[in-house]
């Protein structure tokens, strides 16, 4: 009977004994991809040669001057300067120098360039900081950094990271010898600038003095005193000339009166007219100096066109005209009478001291004019000083903000002049505490390490995955070799899917000399197989223990 085209039959569940009848069917299938990867996997991992890893610890030392009196001149994080400090000697010039010293990866340089060992050295190098292990302050990173390198000789990768840490060591001293070195000479560039730039304010301020002196803005309250003093010093030459003119005035006046008398006395008038024209004319003398006097003192507070002083004027002017009348009817009266009397002795000695005095008073009043000359000259120069003064302090405005702006700029050169050479000193310090290597230093706290095994490639790992993936590969496909196969395979198959009762079944009757013949070919490369796995693998493992002594 012929399936009907396109007719299914959904399979059964499947139970225990399904599955053992399964593998039993299936077994090369499962069992041959299972040694095949067994064998792959030990031939690989035996033959994949081994990778020692050496690492050293290297201890951050912070520096041995406190902080507080020697600040350092780096002020870059350790962990920052590690980093570029491994971009440093991970560069290309210093790996290849590496290499070659130490002859390196001699199979990868005859297949592959330079440039691609240079990285595969790089993916073998590691360079990480000290995990810290918890406790109080675990937060806080712990000041110490491991060198690792992996590969596959043991002694070449210990000194490879010997190499490694001293290089670090040498480049630490190195970058901060230079960063102090480069930081001191920035600040002595800086220092010299700012130098030439005070001095250069310097010399524009010196300059504006010069040719401003007695203008500048820092020059009032001096001008201002100085002023006062003069306007004082006019005051008092202002009060001796006056005084002196007074006198003056007063001796004119005595001379006048003196000359009179000898007059008088050279003529002979009745005693009783010449007394009485006498009191007279001293009178008027008398008033004409008073109001001279008066004049005098009204001038130095007003000027000729206030009230009063005109009045002192005419009240002056009325009594010289009083005196000027009395002289000529003096005069008068005395060309009328006749001189016929002679004189007497005593007449004679009073007009011989009369001319002595007139002679003595003309002299006084000669030194008297010098003198008011004198004061008049000091008088005209002390207006002129004053005049330049009050110049000087109109023209104070004008140039104010100019040298406002001169003593700003050079305060703030000063001050800047002043902070670089602070800045300059400190940094001298750090030099020379960098140069007696008592800064933050590197010291090897664990020296590189001889690694005793091999941390790649784990061998029982590896086998053990190979063969599971084998195992798991080997069910696969009996698996799919299963849901293929939709022959009926025993009685079970029969009544699921005939619905019909079994009333007895014939067994397959096959020749005994096939079956055998069959069953010893199965068992005789099911045997070599093994056996060749076998040796295979033994050789792998005999040619990495020859190849590694």
């Amino acid at each position: 009977m012929q399936p009907t085209e396109g007719f299914s039959v959904p399979r059964r569940p499947l139970d225990v004994e399904d599955y053992i009848d399964i593998v039993r069917r299936h077994r090369g299938w499962i069992f041959g991809p299972f040694l095949f990867t067994l064998v792959a996997s030990v031939v690989g991992v035996y033959l994949w040669p081994d990778s020692y890893v050496s690492q050293a610890v290297v201890k951050i030392v912070p520096q041995q001057v406190p902080e507080n009196m020697v600040q350092s001149a780096i002020n870059q994080q350790m962990t920052d300067r590690i980093n570029s400090m491994s971009q440093t000697i991970l560069s290309r010039g210093v790996l290849t120098t590496i290499i070659n010293n130490f002859g390196l990866y001699q199979r990868e340089r005859q297949r592959m360039p330079i440039e691609d060992v240079i990285e595969e050295m790089k993916r073998n190098i590691h360079i990480f900081p000290v995990p810290n292990m918890g406790g109080a302050g675990s937060n806080r990173p712990v000041p110490a950094f491991v060198v690792q390198f992996s590969y596959e000789n043991r002694y070449q990768s210990q000194r490879v990271v010997q190499d490694l840490v001293s290089r670090f060591m040498d480049e630490n001293v190195r970058s901060r010898s230079a960063a102090t070195f480069q930081t001191t000479q920035f600040m002595k560039d800086q220092l010299d600038q700012a130098k030439k730039e005070l001095e250069n304010i310097e010399n524009q301020l010196t300059a504006f003095r010069m040719q401003n002196n007695g203008r500048l803005p820092d020059q009032v309250d001096a001008n201002v005193r100085q002023l006062q003093a003069l306007q004082a010093q006019v005051t008092y030459l202002a009060t001796a000339t006056s005084r002196a003119q007074q006198e003056k005035l007063q001796m004119e006046t005595n001379i006048r009166i003196y000359k009179d008398q000898l007059a008088t006395l050279q003529k002979e008038p009745q005693e009783q007219v010449v007394v009485q024209k006498n009191e007279k004319l001293v009178e008027a003398e008398r008033e004409i100096e008073y109001w001279q006097n008066q004049l005098g003192v009204l001038r130095q507070h007003y000027r000729d066109t206030h009230p009063d002083v005109k009045t002192a004027m005419n009240r002056l002017a009325g009594a010289r005209q009083k005196r000027d009348d009395l002289l000529k009817e003096e005069n008068a009266k005395k060309q009328e009478t006749p001189t016929t009397h002679p004189r007497s002795p005593q007449a004679v000695r009073e007009a011989r001291d009369l001319d002595a005095s007139i002679q003595r008073l003309q002299s006084a009043l000669a030194a008297k004019d010098m003198e008011i000359e004198e004061f008049n000259k000091d008088l005209k120069h002390t207006n002129d000083a004053i005049k330049t003064y009050q110049s000087r302090i109109e023209a104070i405005p004008l140039g104010e903000k100019q040298y406002g702006d001169l003593i700003r700029d050079r305060e703030i050169a000063k001050q800047k002049y002043v902070d670089l050479d602070e800045k300059l000193s400190r940094a001298e310090i750090a030099q020379e505490m960098e140069g007696r290597k008592q800064g933050e230093t590197l010291e090897l706290l664990d020296p590189a390490s001889l690694p005793i095994n091999p941390t790649e490639p784990k061998r029982p790992l590896v086998i053990s995955i190979g063969a599971g993936l084998g195992l798991l590969l080997g069910i696969v496909i009996a698996g799919a070799r299963e849901m293929k196969d939709t022959a009926l395979k025993n009685l079970k198959d029969v009544r699921a899917y005939t619905q019909m009762a079994i009333l007895g079944s014939v067994p397959l009757l096959e020749n005994d000399f096939v079956v055998r013949r069959r069953k010893r070919l199965a068992w005789l490369g099911w045997t070599t197989a093994c056996l060749g796995a076998g040796v295979i693998i033994a050789g792998s493992i005999v040619y990495y223990y020859v190849t590694k002594v």
